[in-house]
């Protein structure tokens, strides 16, 4: 069954400037592997967090830094690792499997997040 459906996009160039002009959001948002990899891909798992927040109808119980989506190549879907009291916040909400798309184009990152019970 779907717990929740969410979507986020964000304008790449932004995304940039934000962090540049605030780089402590960079520790706040990203866990230390998620720091390694380019702006844009780091904007495609700003989307990504936000869509599973959006999925999950709002952001109580969830840390970002527990939220991770690992680059895992070219040919595998994108995936989440929740960890933490955040995990223990998805369980307790029903959440069982969670399934992320992710797309950039134009400038832009967009990601979609599904959420779904076992029963």
């Amino acid at each position: 069954m779907i717990i929740g459906v969410g979507v986020d996009m964000v304008d790449i160039e932004r995304f940039e400037g934000q962090i540049a002009h605030s780089p402590r959001l960079m520790e706040r948002l990203f866990t230390p592997h998620e720091r390694e990899l380019p702006l844009r891909s780091l904007a495609a798992r700003y989307a990504a967090k936000e869509a599973l927040i959006k999925a999950l109808g709002g952001s109580d119980g969830v840390r970002w830094q527990e939220i991770e989506v690992p680059r895992l190549g070219e040919r595998q879907a994108p995936n989440y690792v929740i960890t933490g009291s955040t995990a223990q916040t998805l369980a307790g909400r029903g959440v069982t499997r969670q399934h992320l798309s992710l797309s950039h184009d134009g400038g832009l990152a967009l990601a979609y997040a599904v959420l779904e019970s076992g029963a």
